[in-house]
């Protein structure tokens, strides 16, 4: 059983968490452009290992020359893998990109599934990327743990954990529901600005009042 957080551990996650709110806003923001939700999945399959910049720029033209599921289920795999050689591991994700369209036309007759054991079925699907699929098409309060995530996470020693599933499990029971979305788009902006990973800048940070790695 999971020990429960006293009064002071609450209070002081609801401290960082107004900060992150301040800081940022509660707006919701995706940082990977997409018009519709199929594209999302296949913009984040192309994410992994490669910034949301580069993808970004990568499907501005790739989402005009497949504009459909059918395009993607139908394309030639070499060809494919030619179009998103830039965003890395070009060769893995073209063969899922193209399994992934197959699947959803044929057992999901195009449409995204919503549960997260269904779109983890689909090729190059782990749980990070459902859990953006389920927070910004369907917004299902989810925690997305990449790599910010779970590090600024551990600094904040909102967790102790490695893996990332038991992250995404512990930060879920430490945080409040409403704010499992906002804190993904809250930690992906603060590691990219003030908590990077080669040089954190911890005298700018907004929280390091809260932070115990930036008094260490």
């Amino acid at each position: 059983m999971a020990k429960r957080m006293t009064k002071k551990e609450r209070e002081r996650v609801g401290k960082i968490l107004e900060c992150l709110d301040r800081e940022y806003t509660t707006e919701y923001r995706c940082y990977l452009n997409y018009n519709e939700p199929w594209q999302l999945l296949i913009a984040t399959i192309l994410s992994a290992q490669c910034t949301d910049a580069r993808v970004n720029i990568v499907t501005e033209d790739l989402f005009q020359k497949y504009s459909s599921l059918e395009d993607f289920a139908g394309a030639d795999l070499a060809e494919l893998e030619q179009d998103i050689h830039s965003t890395g591991f070009y060769k893995n994700k073209a063969k899922n990109i193209i399994a992934c369209a197959i699947r959803l036309l044929e057992v999901y007759g195009g449409e995204l599934p919503r549960k997260i054991e269904d779109l983890t079925s689909l090729a190059g699907v782990g749980r990070k990327t459902a859990n953006v699929i389920r927070g910004n098409i369907y917004h299902e309060p989810s925690i997305v743990v990449d790599t910010h995530v779970k590090r600024i996470s551990r600094k904040l020693h909102l967790t102790a954990e490695e893996d990332p599933e038991k992250i995404e499990r512990e930060l879920m029971r430490v945080l409040p529901e409403d704010h499992w979305i906002l804190y993904n788009i809250h930690i992906i902006q603060l590691g990219r600005t003030i908590c990077t990973a080669r040089s954190p800048k911890c005298s700018q940070c907004f929280l390091r009042e809260y932070c115990p790695s930036a008094r260490e």
